[in-house]
């Protein structure tokens, strides 16, 4: 009975999703609810042992996931059969993506703002992923359906996706002290944690004020930032960055490309045992904190593949061919206007804002620039004091201030704030409408009297970015 009903509710679901994935919306997470709902959640491996043969991967963070997933996809298409999901952060739409086809490996974006939506324990318990990929940790969105949340829960939720793993594989930054801490934690239950950073000079970041301990919570001392709060840093508790196993050690950026070089050992699943990666990559001049996206991808592929013997040359081929066409929706780009350089893209904390300030300063090259900021909502005061440090920072000539997310009044707060340290700012105030948001954006980019406009901030959704773009590249 047990398997007549198994068989049944997968039938279901695998219909369901095929009459759906025609559907505007794709049926993303929909077949999947009603599997779990026919099965319940502990019965989610039995379709994994069914669906999914080798092993699945899991990516998370809070920047750089779809990228980086997108990137670990494209590498592993060309030569296994995979399942994927790219933009995920429920259990249902994880089941989705498994429902839909029989694969080798499955690789799966898996994104994660609280322990309650997002179930990372069910998810790591149920899939029991071969590896575990973090990107970087940082206050994102602390407010999850209205409600507060701690910053320590968002870090405890991404923890528990890869608690009460043996044997498998994490790879994590060892430049961010949070997902170093989860490396560290992993390595007490003998998994093989791989390290990923960099080891360049020409890579530096401003200080951005305390950072916590994962540890015992005093402030850590940094002797280098490379981005935000990726840098190398220590504790007097004895938490420090961990010497990473695999690093970019050259940088050179030049006005149409950048040309990096990743050295070190990592750990091989399929030899298990540890293999050289010395290569080298002609990338796109699509900003700094990308180099870390392609990184974690690189280091990923030399973790998982079988074709140890080709890995150079499936590595350099796949990257040096590489588009801006592997952004997601929303991210940071120049559109170059009749009289203006415009970078605008989605900032929703304060590692993306930096991100993208520091990637168009590259382009202002110390001319006078206005930046347009759209802001945080109620409770993320803790999100708008980072993004305030990254906007005194930029030494910006002119700031135009109006909501980014729901409230109007918090967006009036926000500006005050900015008011007060002195800055040459102008608020806007927009209600909460789609088509009323973009054009206010597009308005204040066309009566900005500077060459150089960064617009970035917070966004309700992704697609207010997408639309103000391709509305100022068909002017």
């Amino acid at each position: 009975m047990a398997n007549l009903k198994y068989s049944i509710s997968k039938l279901i679901g695998k219909l369901t999703y095929l009459v759906l994935k025609v559907m505007p919306t794709g049926g993303k997470a929909y077949p999947g609810y009603l599997y779990l709902k026919n099965m319940g959640v502990e019965n989610l491996n039995m379709l994994i042992k069914d669906q999914i043969r080798d092993g699945s991967i899991l990516i998370t963070g809070t920047n750089g996931k779809t990228t980086t997933t997108t990137m670990i996809i494209e590498l592993f298409n060309r030569f296994y059969d995979i399942t994927k999901s790219v933009d995920n952060n429920t259990i249902y739409a994880l089941t989705t993506a498994i429902l839909a086809k029989k694969s080798d490996i499955g690789i799966f974006e898996y994104g994660i703002r609280d322990i309650e939506h997002g179930q990372p324990q069910n998810v790591q318990s149920q899939v029991k992923p071969m590896g575990v990929i973090y990107t970087n940790i940082s206050r994102e969105h602390t407010q999850v359906l209205g409600v507060k949340k701690l910053f320590k829960d968002y870090v405890k939720a991404k923890n528990m996706l890869s608690e009460g793993m043996h044997g498998g594989i994490i790879i994590t930054n060892a430049d961010d002290p949070n997902t170093t801490y989860i490396g560290c934690e992993r390595q007490k239950d003998e998994n093989h944690v791989i390290y990923y950073g960099f080891d360049v000079d020409n890579i530096t970041d401003e200080s951005i004020g305390d950072v916590a301990c994962p540890y015992c919570d005093k402030p850590l001392t940094y002797t280098h930032n490379f981005m935000n709060q990726r840098g190398k840093y220590s504790c007097e508790c004895g938490f420090r960055r961990v010497e990473p196993d695999i690093k970019v050690t050259s940088v050179e950026i030049t006005t149409t490309n950048m040309n990096i070089k990743i050295e070190g050992e990592v750990y091989n699943r399929t030899l298990d045992d540890k293999i050289s990666v010395d290569v080298e990559y002609k990338l796109p001049l699509f900003g700094t904190y990308n180099i870390y996206n392609v990184l974690a991808a690189t280091t990923a592929y030399a973790a998982f593949t079988s074709r140890v013997d080709q890995l150079k040359d499936d590595l350099e081929s796949y990257f040096d061919s590489l588009s801006f066409s592997i952004l997601p929706p929303g991210r940071f780009e120049v559109v170059e206007l009749a009289n203006k350089k415009v970078g605008i893209g989605q900032g929703d904390n304060g590692d993306a804002l930096n991100a993208n300030v520091n990637f168009m300063k590259q382009i202002i090259n110390g001319n006078d620039f206005e930046f347009i900021y759209t802001t945080a909502d109620e409770n993320e005061e803790e999100i708008f004091k980072d993004h305030m440090h990254v906007i005194k920072n930029s030494k910006p000539t002119h700031i135009s201030v109006m909501p980014g997310r729901v409230s109007t009044d918090a967006a009036r707060k926000y500006y005050d704030e900015i008011e007060k340290t002195g800055l040459n700012c102008d608020f806007t105030s927009v209600e909460y409408d789609f088509e009323k948001r973009v054009d206010a954006i597009i308005d204040l980019i066309k009566k900005s009297e500077y060459e150089y406009v960064i617009v970035t901030g917070c966004g309700e959704e992704q697609v207010v970015w997408d639309e103000v773009k391709n509305r100022l590249k068909k002017q």
